[in-house]
């Protein structure tokens, strides 16, 4: 793990095969202990999953900086409209100057067409993207957890879910990736927060995401993870169920 920051602890460390975890560490009052992360794919078309709240891109900027130079990023993803999701999208179009941001077709209809400086590269259902070795595919997965514009990335070389907001850990997330127990966690913070919307076809897409057969699950705030995602995507199916 390299930090990037000694004043705010942000770090980047490789959690799968070109895909870089990028971690700030904040404490929320009230809440405790609490992190960001965002991922970053290194390829011909870089692409950064998620940008961090917009008070944070230094941060964000500076890590991405030790991996590869910002400016060559090609595509500045979002899982869906949030501040720690694209807080700062408009600031890494600016300094990437070849980049588009990338999301949902909802997504790009009802707010990125209109919030960012420049046109989406909005995916379908299903749609594939290139990045050179890489390839990732457009998820939607409206409602889950929460958003109607909601969806995920799935990166095929290496079977990793970027899942955004699924299986949140509180805590600093230092530990960049983990193999230990995240849907206990994470669900007595789902509980607590109360921050899934109540859809009647959650089970189904998250069926769908556990189709995806993931061995790495790339969440936005905790620790990434590895084992079997499509199996603990099931539990997390239940869980949510009762």
């Amino acid at each position: 793990m390299a930090v990037t920051n000694t004043q705010s602890g942000t770090n980047v460390h490789e959690v799968a095969d070109g895909i870089y975890r990028i971690n700030t560490p904040v404490r929320i009052e009230g809440a405790g202990e609490f992190s960001f992360n965002q991922y970053l794919i290194v390829d011909d078309e870089p692409l950064l999953f998620h940008t961090g709240p917009r008070k944070m891109f230094p941060l964000v900027y500076e890590a991405v900086n030790t991996v590869i130079p910002a400016e060559s990023l090609r595509y500045i993803g979002l899982s869906h409209v949030e501040a720690d999701e694209c807080g700062s999208l408009n600031e890494w179009l600016a300094v990437a100057p070849h980049s588009a941001p990338l999301c949902g077709m909802i997504a790009g209809m009802v707010s990125i067409s209109d919030l960012a400086d420049r046109a989406p590269r909005a995916l379908r259902d299903g749609e594939r993207l290139l990045l050179g070795k890489h390839g990732v595919t457009w998820l939607d997965a409206p409602h889950v957890p929460h958003g109607w514009e909601c969806g995920f990335l799935f990166e095929e070389s290496t079977s990793t879910l970027m899942c955004g907001d699924l299986f949140t850990q509180p805590g600093d997330g230092l530990q960049a990736l983990t193999e230990a127990d995240i849907l206990g966690p994470s669900d007595a913070f789902r509980q607590a927060m109360d921050y899934y919307s109540h859809s009647k076809d959650t089970r189904t897409v998250l069926e769908k995401l556990a189709g995806t057969n993931p061995a790495t699950l790339a969440c936005m705030h905790g620790s990434a993870w590895r084992g079997d995602g499509a199996q603990l995507i099931r539990d997390l199916a239940d869980l949510v169920a009762e």
